[in-house]
């Protein structure tokens, strides 16, 4: 179905600009165009498929100022929707996508652009983390700062230094999808890093779109249990 829309689309969309739209441009459009600039961005490598992961949006003043009481709600909601539409094409990605926003005083109302690129993250940002490492639970970073887990709308604290996920009404984040294990995976707090682990579930975990036995999550990852997305943010 999208694939047909983004057809559609084509002949309406010239040069690096989408189409002069006679009303502001509305988020669909611009998640649909988001979405086809992914597709046709994609890079082919040896085994996998890589797509963009930032994406530069250009907007007139005025559409801009339409989304400005809740841009960064639209933002996330647009990232979201490249993942899931990476996930469903088999791109891999770099990081959980990003998106930008700058005004174009040159454009008009319903004319916008966007530009993609792929970065890759700073080593810092995702250590790799041994088979071995211990982990260790350290109380006073806990208290200064308490990352948290959103699923469903609902946002769980994590300050436990272990937290376990999974279908199981016993689990600490229950995540209510018949694809889910009972014990799926558990986040560690190791120092101030917080670790995702695979408990060996069934149909496996992703981050960012890709699958991992062990991570270490980074604020605005997207951990991806059956059908379901947890959002992690510290």
């Amino acid at each position: 179905m999208l694939r047909r829309i983004e057809q559609n689309l084509e002949s309406l969309v010239e040069g690096v600009f989408g189409r002069a739209f006679r009303s502001p441009v509305q988020p669909v459009e611009l998640a649909r165009k988001l979405a086809k600039e992914m597709d046709e961005n994609k890079a082919v490598s040896v085994s996998r498929v890589y797509a963009p992961n930032e994406y530069i949006l250009y907007l007139s003043p005025r559409d801009r100022a339409q989304y400005r009481q809740y841009e960064d709600a639209l933002l996330l909601e647009l990232a979201t929707y490249l993942m899931e539409h990476a996930q469903a094409q088999g791109y891999a990605l770099l990081s959980r996508p990003r998106i930008l926003v700058e005004e174009d005083a040159d454009l008009r109302v319903g004319l916008f652009g966007i530009s993609t690129r792929m970065v890759e993250p700073k080593r810092s940002q995702r250590p790799q983390v041994p088979p071995e490492a211990p982990a260790a639970y350290d109380s006073a970073a806990a208290a200064a700062a308490e990352p948290t887990i959103t699923i469903g709308g609902s946002r769980r604290k994590l300050v436990e230094p272990v937290v376990v996920l999974g279908r199981s009404e016993q689990c600490d984040i229950v995540v209510d999808d018949a694809d889910a294990s009972r014990r799926h995976a558990e986040i560690r707090r190791d120092g101030t890093k917080y670790v995702l682990v695979d408990l060996e579930s069934t149909n496996g975990v992703c981050l960012n779109g890709e699958r991992t036995n062990r991570a270490v999550l980074s604020h605005g990852d997207v951990v991806s249990i059956g059908r379901s997305q947890l959002h992690f943010e510290c």
